[in-house]
């Protein structure tokens, strides 16, 4: 592994004005600086841009207080391969960061386009602007580090989730967009010498985290006094990961590119290595949301008295989900001595906290 220090660099960053994106610009303004940080977001409504703009802003006064870091925000789409070229040129990014993406299992039943654009159309624009960052002797991209997800792993039912296992049965779109960004990556290590690193996220949940997600859903739903949908009748076990640990983990792995070295054949060796990061303790759905229920009653989002049997309901299975997601971080380990250790408790309270302060302020 060959070791970068990102004092100094420049980092391009999609989806950056995105839960994991803007956490990361943030760390990296915070921890990395001096630095040069580039951000590309093409701010959709798939949930509420509020959200986006507020976390923008965050990062905004954050880049202000580091007057030795440079920050600039581009409004665009990956699929839009001028822009990106543009980007690539004008900034020359040593570290690639690619976590704009069509997120979310359901929707890509009922929306498929947005993912072929986003995660199939978009990555390959990425890899393309990364190979073609060599031409001419450059020196070019040091890293690209991309996320991919749990979903990956299908239906398998070896648990944990180990990246040596056979992950090549997903049960959504979302997922199969994901696998194929490994496949792409991997073809792109090998012809070009382009170190890449996939990162298997499980679970995201925090602050300022993705509305779309069941615990924040969950919030809502409560606070209006609707039922909330527990499925699989609450045997769901999930692999919550804080954001924190997340944004801990990209920046250990930013740091240490695979090798680049040739094979006996002369050429080269892909330098290209997948992670999981996920907390290696799956919790279950019912225990979540009781610990969800407590903080948001001490952090007085909700009354003291709330009736949550009331507005419980335990339903099957949706397509598209499996009952649990657990990985195995082994890997990550031993690699970059790193493991994602918040409990639950500790982050929904973090996030209660926020939620009240967005949504309930006076």
């Amino acid at each position: 592994m060959r070791k970068i220090d990102l004092k100094n660099k420049t980092v391009f960053v999609t989806g950056s004005a995105g839960f994991i994106g803007s956490n990361l610009v943030l760390e990296l303004l915070r921890t990395q600086s001096p630095v040069s940080i580039v951000g590309l977001d093409n701010m959709n409504d798939y949930y509420d841009v509020s959200i986006k703009e507020w976390r923008l802003s965050e990062i905004e006064k954050c880049a202000a207080e580091h007057h030795d870091a440079a920050y600039q925000f581009y409004m665009g789409d990956l699929a839009d391969q001028d822009l990106l070229n543009r980007i690539f040129t004008e900034h020359r990014p040593e570290i690639v960061v690619n976590l704009a993406a069509q997120a979310g299992v359901r929707y890509s039943i009922t929306n498929p386009d947005a993912y072929i654009q986003s995660n199939l159309v978009g990555f390959y624009h990425i890899l393309e602007a990364c190979r073609h960052s060599y031409d001419n002797g450059e020196r070019g991209v040091e890293h690209l580090v991309y996320a991919s997800s749990s979903s990956v792993y299908g239906s398998n039912q070896k648990v944990p989730y180990s990246t040596d296992d056979k992950a090549d049965n997903p049960v959504s779109l979302y997922a199969a967009t994901k696998k194929s960004n490994e496949l792409l990556a991997h073809a792109y290590s090998k012809l070009y010498d382009l170190p890449s690193t996939g990162l298997r996220f499980f679970t995201v949940y925090g602050p300022a985290g993705r509305p779309d997600m069941a615990y924040f859903g969950f919030t809502d739903k409560l606070l209006k006094g609707e039922k909330i949908q527990i499925f699989n009748y609450g045997n769901c076990k999930r692999d919550f990961t804080y954001i924190d640990d997340i944004v801990e983990g990209v920046i250990r792995v930013m740091q240490g590119a695979p090798e680049r070295r040739n094979g006996e054949d002369g050429l080269p060796v892909p330098p290209y290595a997948i992670y999981n990061i996920g907390n290696n303790q799956p919790e279950n759905l019912l225990d979540f949301v009781t610990i969800l229920q407590e903080e948001l009653i001490r952090a007085k989002v909700l009354p003291a008295d709330y009736d949550f049997e009331a507005h419980k309901e335990l339903v099957p299975m949706q397509p598209g989900d499996v009952p649990v997601t657990y990985a195995d971080t082994t890997a990550l380990e031993r690699d970059f001595g790193f493991k994602p250790n918040t409990g639950l408790r500790d982050g929904l309270r973090k996030f209660a906290e926020w939620y009240k302060d967005f949504y309930l302020h006076d």
